[in-house]
């Protein structure tokens, strides 16, 4: 692998279209399991100018459509919608698909006699964690996350006036001998309010790129090329600009491209969705490796058929060509970590209403909360790795 090079990720806010779809979705995840933790759900949205379409399959308890409707409302409002082209008001119309699961995949992941409970699709599932920063994620779009995260905290508290929902950053870092060395360059782009022009968008912007970079990786902006909407002014925005789906934007869920993607979106999707849950898991056993230092990075691939409980692979790359060290750490997955679909969510908690804080600013590299959500980023059994 090269040791100088540059590398760039990006990250969107939750008001990116994409993004609204992914927290209604999400939203509807958990309305399920806050009714029914066993619930299944496979919610996918769409919005467009003034409209939003849920589509899908749930199994569990019978939910009041007005209800679910209203939470949707709520959504986009907590997002901070209330524009001509889309608000959480009656002015956007939100239209309802959601049937029964299907037989077939019900029976293939139900448990029954001596069949354990079977995953819910076939497919491939990547972790990685790396020691970049303190929360074991590549540092590029670790600090493009936290640009946004900030910018939409002051949003929502008031502090940061005449910026709106929708945005996108992303971050260059030049790396030396395998290290990040020094931020190149950053680009931002975010919706305003027509009565600010783009230097002062540009002055609103700034103090959240230094907030948000640590000093040793940038020496000031005025030796940094930044870019704050650059193709001018950005007053459409959100679904009313573009239009936005579920699980559009896989690569700002996880690692910023820093590392492989199986190719599964996580949102809209209850945790016997391997897709989801194995994704989970294999970044809590990458996060554990790394957190043991036994390794400076690790990606983790885990596979499964649909109907089958266990894993059909297991692949561990420490990055560090000690083919024995790689060997004993499969051993110690598979001697100490149950990777069923049952095993998983009972390791980490899954079966809870925690899915709708996932939905912007990256499923990884967050903090762990007491209501369980984000289990997967405890660094609880590094101790098995050190043996």
């Amino acid at each position: 692998m090269k040791k100088d090079f540059l590398f760039t990720s990006e990250s969107v806010s939750e008001g990116h279209p994409d993004k609204v779809c992914d927290r209604i979705s999400d939203m509807v995840v958990d309305t399920y399991l806050n009714l029914e933790p066993q619930a299944r759900v496979a919610c996918e949205t769409l919005t467009t100018t003034n409209k939003v379409v849920l589509a899908g399959e749930t199994r569990g308890p019978n939910i009041n459509k007005d209800e679910l409707i209203s939470k949707v409302r709520n959504c986009i409002k907590d997002i901070g919608y209330d524009q001509e082209g889309f608000s959480w008001r009656d002015a956007t119309k939100i239209d309802l698909h959601l049937h029964s699961q299907s037989a077939d995949i019900a029976m293939g992941v139900d448990s029954s006699g001596n069949k354990d409970e079977g995953a819910g699709d076939q497919g491939i599932m990547f972790g990685y964690a790396c020691n970049e920063t303190d929360v074991l994620m590549p540092a590029p779009i670790h600090y493009s996350h936290k640009i946004l995260r900030l910018m939409a905290e002051d949003r929502k508290s008031g502090k940061l006036k005449s910026i709106e929902p929708d945005s996108k950053s992303q971050i260059t870092i030049e790396y030396k001998d395998g290290k990040p060395s020094s931020v190149k360059s950053v680009v931002i782009s975010t919706q305003h309010s027509a009565d600010v022009n783009q230097s002062q968008v540009r002055e609103l912007v700034k103090p959240y790129i230094e907030r948000s970079i640590p000093k040793n990786l940038i020496n000031g902006l005025d030796d940094t090329e930044i870019y704050i909407n650059p193709t001018g002014n950005f007053v459409i925005g959100g679904p009313d600009g573009d239009s936005g789906l579920t699980g559009r934007k896989i690569i700002v869920d996880t690692y910023g491209g820093a590392a492989p993607h199986g190719g599964g979106a996580f949102s809209g999707k209850d945790p016997t969705k391997v897709d989801r849950s194995a994704a989970y898991a294999s970044r809590y056993l990458a996060k554990n490796i790394v957190a043991s230092k036994i390794a400076d990075k690790c990606l983790i691939q885990l596979a499964y058929a649909i109907g089958v409980s266990k894993p059909l692979s297991i692949y561990v790359d420490l990055f560090d060509n000690d083919e024995e060290k790689n060997k004993h750490v499969e051993k110690l997955i598979n001697e100490n970590f149950d990777l069923s679909p049952r095993g998983i969510r009972e390791m980490l908690g899954l079966n809870k209403p925690i899915y709708s804080k996932t939905a912007a600013y990256g499923h990884f590299g967050r903090e762990p909360e007491p209501d369980g959500s984000f289990s997967w980023e405890k660094t609880d059994k590094k101790g098995i790795f050190t043996k």
